[in-house]
């Protein structure tokens, strides 16, 4: 499988906690205060190893992105946050030139994750890698009509896709890849073709794409992997199968993002914080994003 490096570019442009009479920094010093955007079924496991193997408290507080982020600026020095978790390179790199990610050094983190999943002014890092590609009806599509994301816009599809809302990032982040690679004027007609496709009005999340060409509802949508991972573990039986598309494409491949984390700017604890994030590094958790979480992991 050929992946698309669009990361590189895109990295580059695009309640309270109680007080008691224990000294702040003690208590400081004792948790890490994590934000995060990923689901509390998928980070939870996570903190509470964590917790078990190093005795650090991990308190967590999980939304959106878009209105953590809003929250780490509002509170701004006020902030419990220690660590911000969420997906997609565009948004770790908005947190930064947001001002709300301090730089970090690790040697650990340059060890073990690679470079092109490392914020290069080491205010992130990469913890997960998650595929954007074709999935189909295996009773309804012959492989040999797909090919790459640009053709889903030809006429043979009229009423056939199925799409997430363009409202995620996850869509979003494609479209950049294609800007990338192709130029906006070919983007904008790549896109105006899937919208001129569709089968039904867009879902509001992958799982409900994949059902809908499951059901028969269309014929082929564009998921992050391990949302089909998860719901073939629960129904084996489903008509589905991955297709990895611009195969054939000269420097191009399978879209790919990452979910990542980075220190908050005015971190109570960064020194417990850099070492979260490293074990979230490290070949234990990454196993775990792996084997639970059906993402691909950052360590190699």
């Amino acid at each position: 499988m050929r992946l698309a490096t669009f990361l590189r570019p895109l990295a580059l442009v695009l309640a309270g906690l109680a007080t008691t009479a224990v000294s702040p920094a003690l208590i400081a010093d004792e948790q890490v205060v994590v934000y995060s955007a990923r689901n509390e079924q998928l980070i939870k496991p996570l903190f509470d190893a964590y917790e078990k193997e190093t005795g650090v408290k991990v308190r967590f507080l999980t939304d959106k992105e878009g209105p953590l982020m809003a929250r780490l600026k509002a509170e701004g020095a006020n902030t419990p946050a220690d660590l911000l978790l969420t997906v997609d390179a565009g948004n770790l790199w908005q947190a930064a030139e947001s001002g709300l990610l301090r730089p970090f050094e690790s040697s650990a983190l340059e060890d073990g994750i690679p470079a092109h999943l490392r914020d290069p002014d080491n205010h992130w890092v990469g913890l997960s890698v998650r595929a954007r590609t074709l999935v189909y009806n295996s009773d309804k599509v012959d492989p040999a009509e797909l090919s790459t994301y640009a053709a889903l816009a030809d006429d043979e599809w009229q009423n056939r896709l199925c799409l997430r809302t363009s409202n995620k990032v996850y869509n979003q982040s494609l479209v950049a890849m294609l800007i990338a690679e192709q130029g906006e004027p070919e983007a904008e007609r790549i896109v105006r073709g899937w919208v001129a496709n569709l089968a039904t009005p867009p879902f509001s999340d992958d799982t409900a794409a994949l059902q809908a060409v499951a059901a028969g509802q269309c014929d082929v949508t564009v998921v992050n992997t391990y949302y089909l991972g998860r719901l073939l573990r629960d129904s084996p039986d489903l008509p589905l199968k991955i297709f990895w598309p611009n195969q054939q494409v000269e420097d191009s491949g399978v879209h790919v993002n990452i979910s990542g984390a980075g220190i908050t700017r005015h971190a109570k604890n960064p020194d417990g914080a850099l070492k979260l994030l490293e074990w979230l590094a490290s070949a234990t958790a990454q196993d775990s994003f792996a084997g639970e979480n059906l993402e691909y992991p950052a360590r190699p």
